[in-house]
């Protein structure tokens, strides 16, 4: 048994109302493995975690880790002392380093004792230099510049309770990978990381000498950090060596044979079915046997998938050849020039992936785009056929009373899309809400199940020009792909702000950088080529904090705007393909 750092024997949970989301689940960790756990949304992720975290004790079966381990783990929404700034909260996870040292310095001073025992003062100084050596304390000041650079921390004199919900996880997850426990359990680590800051997470975690268990939509990650893959299907932890791609390969697979066993599962039943009909009057005892037989097969464990297969995203009105320009455009928030000479031509049939750090001015840009703010100095130009929706990444205005047909609907049978009518139903059947489900509270849903839902409210006006904030946020590796290719097909042009390395080389033709000190790069390719120009470029891929240049003013400046016209825009070439791209648990018994 040692040799695993974490056993679980039978493992099983049930919410309410009675339905069982893990189903004897036996499964024991390497030490040192990277796991990738996949599932659906509701499919009982984030209850694995808390189980093996110590914080959901109501289960049945049996989970405990290896006695002395110490394990981390990163909540959705982790708790932080409002009171304390960035750093206090940060020095936490050095907190018996640097009681290590103070002690260390009491014992330099107790060797000066007239009575002092000097082998037991040797003694205590050795492992407390053992102790602060293994941690590499000489260190802690670069370590935590790092981290903090590479993860864009806020300023660290901010105050913990004026931080945004996405801040104050990049601060707790900064706590706990310098804390180094031994086992590493991560409930989607890269929600709210850049780009760039994800790729480090990604290089840092697969350095990491510990155990890692991370619940993340990152295919990327999934690939190149992952040795298993651990999926949550229907109840059942189902594992597999080997990195997302294989995996992928190994589903299709298994997928393929169920298909197969469920032909010859239905071909049984029906045969059963007509002798059961064929004998209704005068059965006899000796036939209740085949009876109970057809009674368990129709109740077999088989039951269709719930996998987003699809996501419909309606045409808009034909889009010509003039779309979106920006002319030397500045903008400015607060004392922070987010960005100046901003100039692009949004070639018709585009997908513009946005990348940067949070507080960039990423959405600033939508806002300028929708019309819901102006450039301080240049000009933004719309072209007259462009009809906009715009998804934003806050799901606020959500009533949770309402069913989710009632929040797409309104209420009504037919809703027109793009001057066509069609079923209210049918369409919101297209974004995986079928028969039971359309008639979820939005209280009940998830987040992936949200995200979904205002994709159906915000697009069924049926635009030409989409931008979506933060799409892939929430949603699941099934439902992120059906929505990639919703947007390879889809007529118009796109705008996505988006953190996701894969979704970003599956969708993109062009990236939209914001690279630091108020610079923006429009560059055409998708996120790979991007970063590979970006490293020729600057020399390092190593994330700093987000820079401004400081504000201007005058002529040119911050302070001058001018009108917006149309001009001339030339169409664009196809759009890329998918881009080919390159990660222990044992089961149970």
């Amino acid at each position: 048994m040692a040799q695993y750092v974490y056993t679980m024997n039978r493992v099983g949970k049930i919410v309410p109302p009675k339905r069982e989301i893990l189903k004897d689940i036996s499964l024991s960790f390497f030490p040192g493995a990277k796991i990738g756990v996949l599932g659906l949304n509701g499919a009982g992720k984030s209850t694995l975690l808390r189980i093996m975290a110590g914080v959901d004790t109501e289960y049945n079966g049996e989970a405990r880790p290896m006695p002395g381990i110490n394990i981390g783990y990163l909540p959705q929404e982790p708790e932080l002392d409002d009171d304390k700034s960035v750093r206090e909260t940060v020095e936490e996870a050095l907190s018996e380093v640097k009681a290590a040292q103070e002690q260390l310095e009491a014992v330099y001073v107790a060797y000066a004792e007239p009575d002092a025992d000097f082998d037991a003062l040797a003694a205590e100084q050795a492992r407390l230099e053992n102790l602060i050596e293994a941690a590499d304390a000489h260190n802690i000041e670069r370590k935590l510049e790092v981290a903090a650079e590479a993860l864009r921390l806020p300023p660290w004199d901010a105050r913990v309770g004026n931080l945004s919900g996405g801040e104050r996880r990049r601060v707790a997850l900064c706590r706990l990978l310098l804390s180094s426990p031994d086992m590493l359990l991560l409930d989607e680590p890269t929600n709210h990381l850049d780009a760039e800051s994800v790729a480090w997470l990604e290089r840092f975690l697969h350095d990491y000498s510990g155990t890692v268990v991370a619940i993340t939509h990152d295919r990327y990650f999934l690939d190149n950090v992952a040795g298993w893959i651990l999926e949550l299907d229907r109840g059942q932890g189902i594992p597999f060596e080997g990195n997302y791609s294989q995996w992928l390969e190994s589903k299709e697979k298994r997928l393929e044979q169920e298909a197969k066993q469920e032909v010859s599962r239905q071909k049984a039943i029906k045969q059963e079915l007509e002798w059961v009909r064929s004998n209704a009057k005068g059965r006899q005892a000796k036939s209740k046997a085949r009876l109970n037989r057809f009674e368990e097969m129709q109740s077999g464990d088989f039951q269709k998938r719930n996998e987003t297969n699809e996501i419909y995203i309606p045409p808009g009105p034909r889009l010509g050849d003039k779309v979106i320009e920006f002319h030397d455009v500045a903008k400015r928030f607060d004392d922070k020039l987010l960005f100046e000479n901003l100039s692009f031509q949004l070639p018709k049939g585009a997908i513009v992936g946005i990348v940067g750090g949070n507080g960039a001015g990423k959405s600033t840009l939508f806002k300028l785009i929708a019309g819901k703010e102006q450039p301080d100095s240049g000009e933004v130009v719309i072209g007259d056929t462009v009809d906009i929706a715009y998804v934003e990444q806050l799901r606020d205005h959500l009533d949770d009373k309402q069913t989710v047909w009632e929040a797409v609907s309104d209420g009504q049978d037919m809703i027109n899309i793009n001057g066509y009518e069609v079923s209210s139903r049918a369409y919101v059947g297209r974004f995986n809400f079928k028969g039971n489900d359309q008639q979820k509270r939005l209280s009940e849903l998830s987040g992936g199940e949200r995200g979904r839902l205002q994709l159906a409210q915000t697009l069924k006006q049926g635009a030409n020009v989409l931008l979506l904030d933060e799409p892939s946020n929430d949603l699941d590796i099934e439902t992120l792909r059906a929505l990639e290719e919703a947007l390879l097909a889809f007529p118009g042009c796109a705008l996505v702000i988006s953190h996701d390395r894969w979704f970003l080389d599956r969708i993109a033709t062009h990236i939209l950088a914001y690279e630091g000190e108020s610079h923006v790069e429009f560059f055409e390719g998708n996120y790979s080529e991007y970063e590979q120009d970006h490293r020729q470029r600057v020399g390092s891929d190593t994330p700093t904090r987000m820079k401004y240049k400081p504000r201007r003013s005058g002529p040119g400046g911050a302070s001058s705007h001018r009108s917006s016209r149309i001009r001339t825009i030339e169409n664009a070439g196809p759009r890329s393909p998918a881009h080919d791209s390159k990660c222990c648990v044992r089961p149970g018994g």
